[in-house]
């Protein structure tokens, strides 16, 4: 009996170490497989870009699209919020501030209200804008050259465009201009002020109106009528996302709409001196794709203009107009 106790004491702490070793046996592989999905994911960060857009029109719509595919075409795994402010203040402020609270890597700005808004937020989170006109007058940084904050980017306006269109008016025999913009922005208020500069420069008058909202474009467009040989419309983004109202006014009291942006040449102004804000977006997100790396930090990365300037004439509304295309233009003529 006592032989046949011993015997199954010895079975019982045998069974029980066979169980012992696979059961650690089964943790050890669980542990394994767990620090390999960590160590998979350490290896394929996902980084989380806030998009904050003033305004829904194509050129804003555009940068946005060669924002993502800088990005796209880097290799990093994102995911993006977009958010549009409707052209809304309190919104644009609503939408930085929940991106600084949902603590996003990295903030694209498009248009120099959203920049403003995200850079009055957060002075951590990196931001990266595009289509600014006056970077250094809306404070959004110290110099082109040396931002010097959490911001940099891309800006919508080339050192000639305004001198060269100008000097297309005065060309065209105008001499009194008429303007819509919203006073609200201040990327408007730098261009109409240098507008104003280089209209005197070449014997030109400037006749304002503003439009605070899209709404109101339409009746400020037609109070210039009588007052203004031709519209000329920079690139105001309130103006622009309402454009087809000017166009309306300016072909049916048979007015030349000279405008900031190519993208509002395909829309039916008459010119522009410009590029491509697909482009701008482009780079802004090339930018972007160092900063997410570690590679720059905004503060040291110059603020870059817009490249290749060229002047791009609807041929369509020329001929409507009984304007003749001049080859010592040297323009680009897009025909519909």
């Amino acid at each position: 009996m006592k032989n046949n106790m011993k015997k199954l004491s010895f079975l019982l702490f045998g069974l029980v170490l066979l169980l012992a070793a696979c059961g650690g046996g089964t943790e050890s592989k669980g542990d394994e497989k767990n620090n390999a999905s960590e160590s998979g994911s350490k290896g394929e960060k996902t980084y989380k870009i806030g998009i904050t857009q003033y305004v829904d029109h194509p050129s804003l719509n555009a940068a946005t699209d060669g924002f993502k595919k800088a990005i796209e075409d880097s290799g990093l795994k994102v995911e993006f919020d977009p958010q549009t402010a409707a052209g809304d203040s309190s919104v644009n402020t609503t939408i930085a501030n929940n991106f600084v609270s949902e603590g996003v890597d990295l903030i694209f700005a498009n248009a120099t209200p959203s920049a403003q808004a995200a850079l009055a937020a957060t002075g951590d989170i990196p931001i990266v804008f595009t289509s600014v006109t006056d970077a250094v007058g809306a404070e959004l940084v110290a110099s082109m050259e040396a931002p010097g904050k959490n911001a940099t980017g891309t800006i919508d306006l080339h050192p000639d465009t305004i001198a060269k269109t100008v000097a297309f008016l005065k060309e065209l025999g105008v001499k009194k201009v008429g303007m819509v913009y919203s006073a609200g922005e201040q990327n408007s208020v730098a261009q109409v002020t240098e507008v104003k500069k280089i209209a005197a420069e070449h014997g030109l008058t400037i006749v304002e109106a503003n439009a605070a909202t899209s709404a109101e474009v339409k009746q400020a467009t037609e109070s210039l009528v009588g007052k203004a040989e031709a519209f000329y419309i920079i690139t105001d983004n309130i103006v622009v996302s309402a454009l087809e109202s000017v166009i309306d006014v300016a072909e049916t009291n048979k007015l030349p709409l000279i405008v900031g942006e190519l993208d509002s040449v395909a829309r039916g102004g008459l010119a522009a001196y410009g590029f491509q804000y697909y482009d701008i977006g482009y780079e802004a997100g090339q930018m972007a794709v160092k900063i997410l790396k570690g590679e720059a930090a905004p503060a040291d990365t110059p603020v870059q203009y817009p490249q290749n300037l060229k002047l791009v004439v609807n041929k369509k509304v020329a001929d409507s107009l009984g304007i003749e295309i001049k080859d010592s233009w040297g323009a680009e003529l897009l025909e519909q």
